[in-house]
């Protein structure tokens, strides 16, 4: 998959960085310099960030894993829900619900009555109940998708997730290392990274920013789904042709019967194959 040009990543904003003054010195290694009190990305090293993220992201999602896509402030919110959608990926862009990961178990109860009301209601078997309980239904449908929408096609913990702020969703972050799901996160010049598996430095407050770096990333989910088929399928083809033992066995049995011929038979087969010729 093609990385975006440092041109574009400029163009984007993804260079700004906070006051040079609110910086975290852990994020020494990724800031290339201060522009009017303001702390400047490497892009370089930014763009290695991504090529190296999204390598682990394709292979992981082509062995069969999945990426939980995370951001629920207010700039990140539709953006989170648009790559997250288009990847087939779940989400969370509202507010992270305690529990999602820590207590998963009562989560999929959640997730498992959400999906219920929701396809009682397209089948119409609610409207056998009053309206008064419809209503209180189609409330508590409402609710659960506010809470669980996102993530109601996740029967498991994800194996990483994606974070567009690690300092504002910090409890998600939290729940995530101590599950030991893996954290991808875009990294701002005031965000401590230790704990983050795979840093992205890089704006987390500009639309563009984000976008560009989600974009990239449902790439690479999308590119592993494509990698995934194509090795299952290469697999299943391989198990269904004949073992290179069978092949000897058949060919074998073929010779035993050939030698089994009596002349006459042999004569007859050598007559009909030089008619034909």
């Amino acid at each position: 998959m093609a990385l975006p040009e440092l041109l574009d990543m400029l163009k984007a904003g993804v260079h700004f960085g906070h006051q040079s003054s609110r910086w975290h010195p852990k994020m020494a290694p990724y800031i290339y310099g201060v522009r009017g009190g303001v702390h400047v990305m490497d892009l370089e090293k930014t763009r290695e960030q991504i090529a190296k993220t999204t390598s682990y992201v394709e292979a992981l999602v082509a062995r069969g894993g999945s990426v939980m896509f995370v951001g629920t402030k207010r700039q990140a919110q539709d953006i989170v829900a648009k790559y997250a959608l288009s990847c087939g990926m779940p989400y969370v862009n509202t507010r992270w619900l305690g529990g999602t990961f820590t207590n998963f178990p009562q989560i999929s109860k959640l997730i498992k009555t959400y999906l219920e009301l929701k396809d009682k209601t397209e089948k119409g078997e609610l409207k056998k109940y009053t309206k008064l309980e419809q209503l209180q239904f189609a409330r508590q449908i409402v609710e659960l998708e506010e809470k669980i929408g996102g993530i109601s096609t996740m029967m498991r913990l994800p194996e990483v997730v994606f974070m567009f702020d690690a300092r504002h969703d910090k409890t998600a972050v939290r729940e995530a290392l101590a599950m030991k799901v893996k954290i991808i996160a875009i990294c701002d010049t005031n965000v401590n990274p230790v704990g983050i598996d795979y840093v992205i430095p890089a704006n987390d407050d500009a639309v563009g920013s984000l976008d560009m770096i989600a974009h990239c990333i449902a790439d690479a989910v999308n590119a592993g789904k494509a990698k995934g088929i194509a090795s299952r399928a290469a697999a299943a083809a391989v198990l269904a042709r004949p073992s290179a033992e069978e092949d000897v066995k058949v060919a074998a049995k073929d010779q035993e019967a050939v030698e089994d011929m009596d002349d006459a038979m042999k004569e007859k087969l050598v007559a009909e194959a030089q008619d034909k010729k």
